[in-house]
């Protein structure tokens, strides 16, 4: 308890200038692409004295919703009194953000002296001839660490990609594993299928360890208890369930539901009828970890927690007057989701759109989507290689009957953007995450909301 108060993988014969900060350390290892497996991994943590092994974690994979439910179960074991850490990816504004520990993100001290202290082990690996880590190995690896050493009494840990080959998969005994919703991305590298995508992220499930899917599709289904019941381990599923809902708007949901026990009067933060879902499924793993790992969470904690609970870059109203929301819908699934907050909370607005995104993406899909909830749009880009000039993306919604200007500067195109508001009920900027970061500093700077 806290005190109250892909590329081919290669030899890495990185030469870090002993000068850098810890996040242009870490960066140097993007060099090596994005490569699944745990080889390199456990090689890595075995140099740390595994660290992980020591850690008890609640691990939460999905396609979607996955960020939304470590933070439900963060701040619901917080409200407890535990000191828990939190690890997400990718960070919308700060780097720091993705090892969160106390309500506190890592500071630049902190991440210093671990990275450095990683990197040691690194040199230990490369020099005997191993492949180096990627870079989401060294981050994972600083986090691991830095909980340990913390003395964190929990760990929220977040899968970066897929599940069975994902570095955070180096844990052996969850406490839980959690999967969410399962739709297509990356199909890439995790499978042109469900079923092939449920796999792989069903590598969660470890033996006699219990877990909870809020996952509706029944070919995911079948793949997750398939690997449960290998595993002898305890499958909750959540999607049958139904909340009722009581209230709605910008500020909130109110909602009762039963699970184990009956909840009446929860109310969360977040928006859209997808976070009720992902709330539910946090609720769930609440109850499994009081129930199998008997964890004593009271009531007061589970009301205050989920409240409390805010995925910044998720439906977030950043400003009322003008109105400004942002949302993170960068798949054609998060596009849907964010439809469906549109007509739930602001049906018949007149709405402006900014928006940018990755040329691999299905932006022809999340376009369409886009469409439905505006018919004017301002285009922009992010900053990241693999970006949709602003030009391409405006002609593309241009083509499906929209009209757009263009703006490749993020901060031109949210002048813009306010330059105009006044002629619409409200401005939404969604897309990439690469961009929604950025556009939310812009805002917060604007608005003198830091």
């Amino acid at each position: 308890m806290k005190e109250k108060g892909a590329k081919d993988s290669g030899r890495c014969f990185l030469r870090l200038n002993n000068d850098m900060d810890a996040i242009s350390k870490i960066h140097e290892f993007e060099k090596f692409g994005s490569i699944l497996g745990l080889e390199r991994m456990t090689s890595l943590m075995h140099e740390l004295g595994d660290p992980q092994d020591e850690l008890k974690c609640i691990h939460v994979a999905g396609t979607n919703g996955k960020g939304s439910v470590c933070k439900y179960i963060y701040e619901i074991l917080e409200a407890q009194g535990y000191r828990t850490g939190l690890y997400t990816s990718p960070f919308l504004e700060v780097f720091n953000e993705r090892i969160e520990l106390d309500h506190s993100f890592i500071s630049d001290e902190d991440l210093q002296v671990y990275t450095d202290r990683v990197l040691e082990k690194v040199k230990v690996l490369t020099d005997r001839g191993e492949d180096s880590p990627t870079e989401f190995e060294v981050i994972t690896a600083v986090a691991f660490l830095y909980f340990k050493e913390k003395n964190a009494d929990y760990v929220v840990l977040e899968v970066g990609l897929g599940g069975i080959g994902d570095s955070t998969n180096v844990i052996h005994e969850p406490l839980a594993s959690v999967i969410t919703s399962i739709s297509f991305d990356h199909t890439d590298r995790l499978g042109n299928t469900l079923k092939e995508i449920a796999g792989n992220k069903a590598g969660i499930i470890k033996d006699g360890c219990p877990a909870v899917t809020s996952a509706k599709a029944e070919d995911a289904l079948e793949v997750f208890r398939e690997k449960a019941s290998e595993c002898n381990a305890e499958l909750y599923e959540t999607a049958e369930i139904t909340p009722e809902i009581v209230s709605e708007s910008l500020s909130g949901t109110v909602f009762d539901v039963t699970l184990g026990a009956r909840y009446y009067g929860l109310k969360i933060s977040m928006l859209g009828e997808h976070q009720i879902e992902n709330a539910v499924c946090a609720l769930k793993t609440i109850e499994v970890l009081q129930d199998e790992r008997e964890i004593e969470i009271g009531i007061d904690a589970i009301y205050e927690g989920l409240f409390r609970a805010k995925q910044i870059g998720r439906f977030e109203v950043m400003k009322e007057e003008p109105l400004v929301i942002i949302d993170g819908a960068h798949n054609p699934d998060g596009a849907r989701t964010l439809r469906e907050g549109y007509e739930k909370l602001l049906h018949g607005k007149k709405l402006l759109m900014l928006t940018g995104m990755l040329k691999d993406k299905d932006t022809e899909h999340i376009v369409g989507e886009f469409r439905k909830i505006a018919d004017d749009f301002i285009a922009t880009e992010p900053e990241n290689p693999r970006k949709m000039s602003a030009a391409e993306l405006a002609e593309l919604i241009v083509k499906t009957g929209g009209k757009a200007e263009y703006y490749p500067d993020n901060s031109d195109a949210l002048d813009a953007a306010l330059d105009r508001a006044h002629e619409y009920d409200g401005i939404i900027c969604a897309g990439s995450l690469y961009l929604i970061g950025k556009l939310r500093t812009l805002i917060r700077k604007r608005f003198d909301l830091l």
